[in-house]
């Protein structure tokens, strides 16, 4: 099993809470992160834990994903995801830290990679374009709700 770790951090500046309210309604998250999330329902809420069945876009596919949720109030999640058509698993925390400039997200994805095959090609992939892609999917999306 091969294993990719993905880290960035980005200052937004908006306070904490407004960033937290976003980021943690999923159920939303089509709506508002388009180029991520194709669909998603939460199937079943524990507390501040969703599990949730949703189909992500990456790398121009829509893949379905299965998450095990678990809100961190105000602070952010932290994700189990799992995605049987490719053969990945994927440890996700989206952190948020306040900072003098507004608020500092932390971001850290490891993604577990079964398939042989995909392994091999996976890494340049996965390096620096992913988290690229993302920062422009997710993070510049972000910034333009906080700012409305």
């Amino acid at each position: 099993m091969k294993q990719i770790e993905l880290k960035g951090s980005w200052i937004l500046q908006a306070p904490k809470e407004k960033i937290y309210r976003i980021v943690s309604d999923f159920e939303k998250m089509p709506e508002r992160f388009p180029k991520v999330a194709y669909s998603l329902k939460i199937t079943k809420r524990e507390g501040d834990t969703l599990y949730i069945d949703a189909k992500a876009k990456s790398f121009g596919m829509v893949i379905p994903v299965k998450m095990k949720t678990r809100l961190l109030p105000g602070r952010g999640y932290i994700s189990e995801n799992q995605n049987d058509t490719l053969g990945h698993t994927g440890h996700e925390e989206l952190l948020l830290e306040e900072v003098p400039e507004g608020t500092k997200i932390n971001y850290r994805y490891q993604l577990h990679i079964r398939n042989r095959f995909f392994a091999f090609i996976a890494k340049p992939l996965y390096d620096w374009y992913a988290l690229k892609m993302w920062e422009k999917a997710f993070i510049d999306r972000l910034r333009e709700l906080v700012k409305s």
